[in-house]
């Protein structure tokens, strides 16, 4: 693994010398076993994600390799989703990819369902739960697909500001 300064600039736009020091040192805090990863238990160590309900869709999102850990790399590029620096477009697509469980590009019915129930808890019934995303289906779902694409989401999303509000200074 090299050090800080040897992560190219596309890899990281969003971060300067000095923040990518602060976060390698923050990897490195986090890395219990010193393996070079960040296991999902490791990753439960930060504060701001301990009582995120959304936190293992989070880890997975970061995970872009799918082997089940986050490595600096991937720490670095998912962190730079949440940059005061990074776009609107990055912000609204790590806000899809939470919903796109299976990677196709598309929200479906059931994703929206496991994602909103992982939030909602058991505060809804899931007949209730069932109704409130069927509704939303049916509403965003512009070309009658069954599915929301990234595009019918950042319609009404990026109209919310979100990306504003998904962000952390480093």
């Amino acid at each position: 693994m090299g050090n800080e300064a040897s992560y190219p600039k596309e890899m990281c736009p969003h971060f300067d010398r000095d923040e990518i020091k602060r976060l390698r040192k923050s990897f490195k805090k986090l890395d219990s076993d010193s393996s070079g990863a960040l296991s999902v238990d490791e990753f439960m160590k930060l504060p701001e994600l301990k009582e995120n309900p959304l936190v293992q869709r989070v880890i997975e999102v970061f995970d872009t390799d799918g082997d089940g850990e986050v490595d600096f790399e991937e720490f670095i590029v998912g962190t730079s989703n949440f940059s005061v620096r990074g776009d609107g477009e990055q912000k609204l697509r790590f806000a899809f990819n939470i919903y796109d469980i299976d990677r196709d590009g598309y929200i479906s019915n059931g994703e929206l369902f496991q994602v909103l129930k992982m939030m909602v808890g058991d505060n809804l019934e899931d007949w209730q739960l069932q109704q409130l995303v069927d509704k939303t289906i049916i509403t965003l779902d512009k070309d009658g697909d069954g599915k929301l694409s990234f595009e019918e989401f950042s319609a009404v999303v990026g109209s919310l500001d979100l990306h504003k509000k998904l962000v952390v200074i480093v």
